[in-house]
């Protein structure tokens, strides 16, 4: 389980747009990751 001020494990997801998004691709820099179940979403 991560704790608060641990570094995120690496991961690849597909945006919104369906291109590959690497959290590496973002070291150094803020991030704001949101989830949220498929469920609720009008897909």
């Amino acid at each position: 389980m991560l704790e608060v001020g641990d570094p995120a494990p690496d991961f690849n997801v597909v945006d919104h747009k369906g291109r590959p998004v690497k959290l590496q691709d973002f070291r150094g820099k803020k991030v704001v990751l949101w989830f949220y179940p498929k469920a609720d979403t009008p897909g």
